[in-house]
């Protein structure tokens, strides 16, 4: 049978895993996205070599499994005198990854703007920094909104597997308790819950979100 109160008598640790998982996910999210808008800039600049750069560095985090990723940098970095806090290593890590994968979001938003609106802003004498910021970032931020939102759930559900480095959040905190409660089913499936919970609720935030910008 199964007895689902022996799990929620643990909601403290429960909630604390959740706030966890949720508050580490969304700032890699907006680390993330402002290092993604470089790596997109540095893509689409003139520049052959710091397009190359960019492109490996893109592949790399997008072509490897972020298990690999999180282990790279939490396991092998203390081999070159390096240590982080768990914490630490898993903020960077989901944010170099997203900020591949919003780079490639972003890239693909600035390619489908009209040319033409850059050299009328150059004709109105708009500076370079002027366009990027006032003029093509706001539409590409509206047009690229449901990937970037899909992007912010993919790395929530992702997090999980920062509980591999000894990071208190949801998915570790249900291990912690099925392993002393005996109740391993039981407590992944609240778990599921509670990540379906954050997901649906990012996914009704990211709608309200993008039906306000499409009023203003």
């Amino acid at each position: 049978m199964f007895d689902f109160g022996v799990i929620l008598a643990q909601y403290p640790q429960l909630l604390k895993g959740a706030w966890q998982t949720l508050s580490l996910s969304l700032i890699s999210i907006l680390i993330g996205f402002v290092f993604g808008h470089l790596l997109c800039f540095g893509k689409m600049s003139e520049r052959s070599l710091l397009r190359r750069i960019c492109a490996l560095y893109i592949s790399f985090f997008r072509g490897t499994p972020l298990l690999v990723q999180l282990s790279i940098i939490f396991y092998f970095l203390p081999l070159a005198d390096i240590n982080i806090p768990s914490v630490l290593a898993a903020v960077l890590c989901l944010s170099m990854n997203t900020a591949a994968f919003q780079a490639e979001i972003l890239r693909g938003g600035f390619q489908a703007l009209p040319k033409g609106q850059v050299e009328a802003a150059r004709d109105l004498g708009f500076t370079p920094l002027q366009i990027r910021l006032h003029i093509q970032v706001p539409q590409v931020f509206r047009a690229t909104l449901p990937a970037l939102l899909n992007e912010t759930i993919d790395i929530l559900k992702n997090s999980a597997l920062i509980s591999t480095i000894a990071v208190t959040d949801l998915m570790r905190m249900s291990q912690t308790i099925a392993s002393s409660t005996y109740r391993p089913v039981e407590s992944f499936a609240v778990a599921g819950a509670i990540y379906f919970i954050m997901t649906y609720a990012i996914g009704k935030a990211g709608l309200y979100l993008e039906r306000r910008l499409r009023i203003s």
